[in-house]
């Protein structure tokens, strides 16, 4: 059975190859903005699972049979949603934005077949952003960019982004961008893993 993540994240391929799943990478081709415009009102863990469908069913119209996947994440902090960041400058921004509040991270995860989808799930993550200062941010992002460029929280969790924090709240997996253990549980039903 041909089972393909539809993306190049370095954090999702990890996780899989963590827990044993055998996969071929193919990242998706959308356009993420447009998605969204259609899904005006939408709380953001259904957008992030209708990106995360949109991916998938890109990629499953190419590859007929096989069960894809797809992911995405996004932040929202203090009602505002917050896409990656374009350069050092806007991150930098975004952590003075954080700092001293509650970033929501939604991960999404959507398996399609053909052009059907056959499971979805969103999770949360609460991460406590302690006061950041000028220098602690200008250090940081000497150190970490342009790495975090394709993060939408400005940072990795595996690396020094972990100082950001001074709590979270959710599981690891949905902090590295991706529901796991649901996810698990569905390859399972599915048949790509042993039950």
């Amino acid at each position: 059975m041909t089972f393909i993540l539809a993306s190049k994240s370095a954090s999702r391929r990890a996780m899989l190859d963590a827990a044993g799943v055998a996969y071929t990478s193919i990242p998706a081709d959308i356009d993420e903005r447009a998605v969204e415009a259609g899904l005006a009102g939408a709380v953001p863990p259904d957008i992030a699972e209708a990106l995360a469908v949109a991916k998938a069913a890109a990629v499953a119209a190419l590859y007929p049979g096989a069960l894809v996947l797809g992911s995405d994440s996004l932040v929202v902090c203090a009602g505002r949603r917050f896409d990656k960041p374009r350069s050092a400058e806007e991150a930098a921004e975004h952590l003075r934005f954080f700092s001293g509040k509650v970033m929501e991270l939604h991960s999404a995860a959507a398996l399609v077949r053909d052009s059907g989808c056959e499971w979805s799930h969103a999770s949360i993550a609460r991460l406590h952003v302690r006061e950041l200062s000028e220098d602690f941010i200008a250090h940081y992002l000497a150190l970490e960019w342009p790495a975090i460029s394709h993060t939408v929280g400005a940072f990795r969790i595996e690396g020094p982004g972990v100082q950001l924090f001074s709590e979270i709240e959710g599981d690891q997996f949905t902090v590295l961008g991706m529901p796991l253990l649901p996810l698990l549980g569905a390859l399972r039903e599915e048949g790509v893993l042993l039950a």
